[in-house]
């Protein structure tokens, strides 16, 4: 009897996906940055001024401890099963988001998820085919390409206007081809904090249907809004949803509660959309959701929901640190926009040398993430969550690095 031939692997890369080997080649200044810079190796020091991702630096809301610890006691023999998107918190936040969007939800049009990621990457496999674009503007959040690549989907990048970081919609018209599939909008957006207005959105949305004609199929909008309850100075918001009828929309609990531990948030279908696709999409998301690893909130968040749904983080305690920093840094010399939602700070580096700059305050235990994260390398962003010691350890930081960005 034979023996079977060795099997002789030439390039070990060849054991994994070239989907995930695309999404590793995008994702590879985000990884290295968390996993081998200096920010790697201090990240776990309470004494830096950690100004990076949106984590929490102080204690969690009591009232978001409570609810989870009330929920996780059983009161049945079912309390732990398998759950999917289940009637009572599906109904609860048709009720709320009906209200806060000025839309009529139907819970059928909600599929609760273990987060945004979760919820954008069931969208992306929804509404997209191999080969499909999606377009989305720069500079964005780093994990829409990614996701997009390990869809088998083509990211088409645009840049949002200069200056005033808002919507190029002639860019956005000029990226349409017929292989459109997707326009992606995060509102209020990460990095930059702007609100993009109504007037805005509708004009989007004009482009989008012009569009659609043209190419002879609907392209969709994916309004990812897990900001959307941070604002800053009685700003209003307009969903995406509410002018285009072909709009999904992303939520996360993460960002509103500072804990984005607890994977939480869903994907909704605008009840503007046509009926018959609005169905087909409703009866289709829990098979998506299930081909992607069960993509659901576990049982005891689902339970909570109600009680996570009415928590938020202190807005005007945000409000105080941003406006606290950005007058020292505005005064030192530094160009920032002040950020009328999110809770980030995005801000060019002095001197040119982005780099140097970023290394500087590295040195000094002060870190930003990198703009060129988001395909902004001119720029570096600030997480306001930020303990209000840390900030005011680094205002000094921050003087003494523009001083010396201009020598």
């Amino acid at each position: 009897m034979a023996l079977p031939r060795k099997v002789v692997l030439l390039n070990p890369m060849h054991s994994v996906s070239n989907r995930i080997r695309s999404a590793a080649s995008s994702d590879e200044l985000v990884e290295r940055f968390y996993f081998a810079s200096r920010y790697a190796e201090r990240r776990s020091d309470s004494r830096i001024c950690d100004f990076t991702f949106g984590n929490p630096h102080e204690m969690p809301l009591p009232a978001l401890v409570e609810s989870i610890r009330r929920h996780a006691v059983p009161r049945n023999d079912n309390w732990f099963a398998y759950k999917t998107s289940e009637a009572e918190p599906q109904s609860y936040l048709a009720a709320s988001l009906s209200r806060e969007l000025s839309l009529s939800f139907e819970p059928e049009d909600i599929a609760l998820t273990n987060g945004a990621f979760a919820a954008i990457s069931v969208a992306f496999r929804l509404l997209l085919d191999a080969g499909d674009e999606a377009i989305f503007a720069t500079p964005a959040w780093f994990s829409y390409e990614p996701i997009l690549l390990a869809a088998d989907s083509v990211p088409k990048k645009v840049h949002l206007q200069n200056g005033s970081f808002d919507l190029d919609l002639e860019a956005i018209e000029r990226a349409i081809t017929a292989r459109t599939r997707l326009v992606i909008v995060n509102t209020p957006h990460n990095p930059t904090g702007r609100i993009y207005s109504g007037e805005t959105l509708a004009a989007l949305s004009q482009i989008l249907t012009r569009g659609s004609q043209h190419t002879g199929r609907p392209i969709f909008l994916l309004s990812d809004e897990p900001y959307r309850r941070i604002r800053f100075d009685g700003r209003g918001f307009t969903s995406p949803g509410r002018t285009y009828p072909w709009t999904v929309v992303t939520y996360s609990y993460a960002k509103v509660t500072l804990a984005p531990g607890l994977r939480l948030g869903y994907l909704a279908v605008s009840p503007l959309m046509p009926r018959a696709e609005r169905e087909a999409l409703r009866g289709h998301m829990f098979a998506a959701q299930m081909a992607l690893g069960w993509c659901f909130p576990n049982a005891i968040l689902q339970y909570a929901l109600a009680d996570i749904d009415a928590l938020s983080c202190d807005i005007a305690a945000l409000t105080t640190k941003r406006d606290w920093m950005a007058g020292v840094l505005e005064k030192a010399g530094y160009e920032l926009l002040r950020p009328e939602g999110t809770f980030y700070m995005f801000c060019k580096c002095p001197g040119g040398d982005a780099g140097r700059f970023w290394s500087f305050l590295a040195s000094r235990d002060v870190f930003v993430i990198p703009g060129g994260l988001m395909g902004a390398p001119k720029h570096f962003r600030i997480c306001l969550t930020a303990s209000p010691g840390m900030i005011e350890r680094s205002l000094p930081i921050f003087a003494e690095a523009i001083e010396i960005m201009r020598n």
